[in-house]
């Protein structure tokens, strides 16, 4: 689910996965692996892609479906 949700947000800022990886100090194989649900992220992760996506970690990792946003 985190996967597939990362790949919405991502799509949604018009970002590349490599122009995430840079972003995020990361390589491209990490942010496709985490896309496609190979991988997860760590928390530490996890918070940074919530604050920076400005949604929820509930939505992020798929327990609501609506992206609250952070306030």
């Amino acid at each position: 689910m985190l996967g597939e949700r990362l790949k919405i947000l991502r799509r949604g800022k018009g970002l590349t996965q490599r122009q995430l990886a840079d972003r995020m100090f990361l390589s491209v194989n990490t942010i496709s692996s985490y896309e496609r649900d190979i991988n997860t992220p760590d928390d530490a992760t996890k918070i940074w892609l919530a604050r920076f996506f400005n949604v929820s970690l509930d939505y992020l990792m798929g327990l609501i479906d609506a992206p609250i946003p952070l306030v």
